[in-house]
């Protein structure tokens, strides 16, 4: 007896449309394939970030040549790692149309715990530490994601409640106490400051990270499909994207990167209390904007959002070399951000234009 045919939905024409982009758009006066035209509007906010970068350091450097010294920079590129790596997984929540305001408490709560395990316990292995680190931010990330995607709480009241009962819980299990650097292992420490072929591990810990997040958001299907939830959630859905799944798989990875930036950010700082990272999810959102990730979703790569963090800590870096006062770094930071949105939205429109005529022609 023959099975019976299995009967498979086609989604509607326009929900193919969003998820594969039409086969050709008219864009500055040249003829692309959507698919390209996306990757090229994505390289320009990419390169867009690089020359501002480039600008700033130079004017910097004539006002004062000691922000170019090799120690400087490598100490500029220290101090971003633990950001970068927190940015990329902001960006995998963003694409999605969501936002995690609770990054910062993650990684003050993951940080505090590590660090007091390896003060309890110093004959602990530095990698157990690492994978409870990495364990414990996927955790809460997973909090998040089932309260966004099962809850159905919008992702910004989730995780801004979320934000306040992780550092509540980091309260609760400090109790006031702090660790400082004698009271753990050399081996923990060395995170920080050991080096491999002369490169700080620290700094290698961030460029792993991007490197496997922009090849994931590239070449991985899921990756692919995480731009087609933020571009049109509901034609993905009808396309047969997982989308609920997907979602709650990107607050998952975000928690996990959180945890280990939060090991990563104990070894650096040595001393750690309920305090640690106390506001850091701003910069991290500065930083992914910044970084040309659309905030609406859709849009947006993990080199960009580490291009940002770069930005705006040699902004940071600067000040200090300057002697300004710090507190000009918000400001700046502020205008950055409404720069950056300002010019994503104008190049958003345009090829929203493109789109439209090209879908208008066909």
């Amino acid at each position: 007896m023959r099975p019976l045919a299995r009967t498979v939905p086609v989604p509607p024409p326009e929900a193919a449309q969003a998820v594969e982009p039409v086969e050709e758009v008219r864009f500055g006066g040249r003829r692309l394939r959507a698919r390209a035209l996306l990757d090229v509007a994505g390289r320009v906010r990419e390169a867009g970030i690089a020359v501002a970068l480039a600008l700033f350091v130079l004017v910097v450097a004539v006002i004062e040549p000691r922000f170019i010294e090799p120690n400087n920079l490598e100490e500029i590129l220290l101090s971003v790692s633990i950001l970068a790596i927190v940015a990329v997984g902001q960006t995998l929540v963003v694409l999605t149309r969501n936002i995690d305001l609770s990054v910062g408490s993650t990684v003050g709560l993951v940080a505090f715990v590590c660090a007091d395990t390896l003060k309890g316990s110093p004959g602990t292995s530095v990698v157990l530490v690492v994978l409870l680190g990495v364990v414990l931010g996927a955790g809460l990330g997973v909090v998040n994601g089932l309260l966004v995607t099962v809850g159905r709480v919008p992702a910004i009241v989730a995780t801004l409640g979320t934000l306040y009962i992780f550092r509540g819980l980091d309260f609760t299990i400090a109790g006031g106490k702090e660790v400082s650097a004698s009271d753990v292992p050399d081996a923990y420490l060395d995170l920080a400051t050991s080096r491999v072929l002369g490169i700080p591990v620290l700094i290698l810990f961030a460029a792993v990270v991007v490197l496997i997040a922009s090849l994931a958001l590239r070449r991985m299907r899921s990756g692919r499909e995480l731009y087609a939830i933020g571009s049109n959630p509901e034609a993905a859905r009808l396309a047969g994207v997982p989308s609920g799944r997907l979602v709650f798989l990107a607050f998952v990875v975000c928690g996990a990167l959180c945890g280990l930036a939060g090991v990563l950010w104990g070894a650096r700082f040595a001393t750690v209390d309920a305090r640690a990272a106390t506001g850091f999810e701003l910069t991290v959102v500065a930083a992914v904007v910044v970084g040309g990730v659309n905030i609406f979703g859709g849009s947006g790569t993990a080199i960009g959002a580490t291009l940002g963090a770069i930005l705006l800590g040699t902004i940071e870096n600067a000040l200090s070399i300057l002697k300004l006062n710090p507190f000009w770094l918000q400001a700046i930071q502020g205008a950055v951000i409404i720069a950056a949105v300002t010019l994503d939205a104008i190049v958003t429109r345009r090829l929203q234009r493109a789109l439209r005529r090209a879908r208008a022609r066909r």
